[in-house]
């Protein structure tokens, strides 16, 4: 059965709860991550895309697409919602962007030299084993490759605080579970604090209510209704198909 976009439904996907039911106001929230560059500094430092092909797993509406093709010979993306391809395809910079996911992705073997991965499909726990989505982006890498997971620090920021207050391990995996999982798989994370920095209080407000829907967050918003930066702290994967194999 094909949808309305002529794609297959993919059986292990689940539409985001943010950008999936939210995508112009997921579009805020991106415009407000990691304006000091902190993020895109170490990103570049693990695993350099410069001249080369990156794919951008979980790419949603394709915002980040046009800035890696800023430097990367070619760029991918790969996105499972069919509601988010057409948006993702419009964007500038000449990306290729595919329907599939972490556990399909409709590239050769080593394809490619660089994965990213932002805060799509791997949320390592007890209950959700990630191996089959790692596999696959390990099939597609070229010897050498490497995959950078963008994932949250649950112990430092003020994003931290508010993924305690709502309990968020109990989904999204706790965080020494999740870094013990990468050391297991032969990765390295790196903690990187940035921010979220909006044009206007309400914007804040809005994204971190689409964020924390279940009414968590409400008294961190009152607490200083005028803000428009909070702190923001970032765990960095990354492992290489090499380290990977020396396992």
């Amino acid at each position: 059965m094909q949808d309305q976009q002529g794609t297959a439904p993919l059986d292990d996907f689940f539409p985001a709860w943010n950008q999936g039911a939210h995508p112009e106001l997921y579009e805020v929230e991106n415009r407000a991550f990691d304006r000091e560059g902190t993020v895109w500094d170490a990103l570049a430092r693990l695993a350099p895309w410069a001249g080369r092909t990156l794919l951008d797993l979980g790419c949603g509406t394709g915002f980040w697409l046009p800035r890696y093709a800023e430097l990367a010979k070619s760029v991918i993306g790969v996105e499972p919602d069919p509601e988010l391809l057409a948006a993702a395809r419009s964007r500038p910079g000449g990306a290729e962007v595919l329907h599939g996911s972490a556990e399909h992705i409709p590239l050769p073997d080593a394809s490619v030299d660089v994965v990213h991965a932002r805060f799509a499909y791997f949320f390592p726990s007890p209950q959700n084993d990630c191996t089959a989505g790692l596999e696959e982006v390990l099939r597609v890498l070229r010897p050498g490759g490497s995959l950078v997971v963008i994932d949250n620090d649950q112990h430092d920021g003020d994003f931290a605080a508010l993924l305690e207050a709502a309990n968020a391990s109990a989904h999204q995996g706790e965080g020494k579970y999740i870094k013990d999982w990468w050391a297991q798989q032969g990765a390295t994370t790196s903690l990187v604090m940035s921010s979220w920095t909006f044009d206007s209080p309400q914007d804040l407000v809005d994204v971190v209510s689409m964020e924390f829907p279940n009414g968590t967050a409400d008294e961190w918003l009152a607490q200083e209704p005028q803000r428009v930066r909070l702190s923001y702290g970032y765990a960095l994967h990354h492992l290489s198909k090499g380290e990977r194999n020396r396992r």
